[in-house]
């Protein structure tokens, strides 16, 4: 009897067709994903092949990608792409809570410490831009809006930019991060 009400339960329980419940798969093309790459000085290329070097071959289930330039500075991973550039100009904080200066970052937005990474998330209608606030050289990820959680997916390079990128001294930084 124990027995008899193992089985039933069990093919109450299971999926009709064990297929249906996987994701189906996003085609990822293998067309490079178009990036600039901006002329960096001796140093900071140095820094930022450290960093692509160490980038894993996938994120997640996100297959990385070609760029069409800046391989030594820049990946992606999936589609819609993921992009990761190294050397990218880093943002600055505003001076004062009044500043209007176009561009600076308030004084009161809350900066996301994730795994020892100090990051800044620009606000965004289609895409997500997260950019390092305690690095020497920054390193900005952009999200795409159909991904959930966008902060979650550039904290998947936090650990690369820890091994890979010096902290900014302590004074330097944005009081968030500290």
């Amino acid at each position: 009897m124990t027995l008899l009400v193992g089985v039933v339960a069990f093919l109450t329980i299971m999926p009709d067709d064990p297929d249906k419940t996987e994701k189906a798969a996003i085609p990822v093309p293998s067309t490079p994903v178009v990036m600039d790459a901006p002329k960096l000085d001796e140093q900071t290329a140095r820094v930022c092949l450290a960093v692509t070097s160490q980038l894993p071959e996938k994120i997640r289930d996100l297959p990385g990608r070609p760029v069409s330039a800046g391989p030594e500075q820049n990946a992606a991973y999936g589609e819609p792409a993921i992009t990761v550039s190294c050397g990218v100009p880093q943002p600055v904080m505003c001076t004062t809570p009044e500043d209007t200066t176009p561009g600076c970052v308030a004084m009161d937005t809350e900066l996301l410490i994730m795994n020892n990474v100090c990051w800044y998330a620009a606000p965004g209608a289609d895409t997500a831009t997260i950019t390092t606030m305690d690095r020497e050289v920054p390193v900005r990820v952009t999200v795409p809006g159909t991904y959930e959680n966008p902060a979650q997916w550039a904290n998947e390079f936090s650990d690369t930019v820890v091994a890979t990128v010096k902290s900014k001294a302590i004074g330097s930084m944005p009081s968030g991060c500290e």
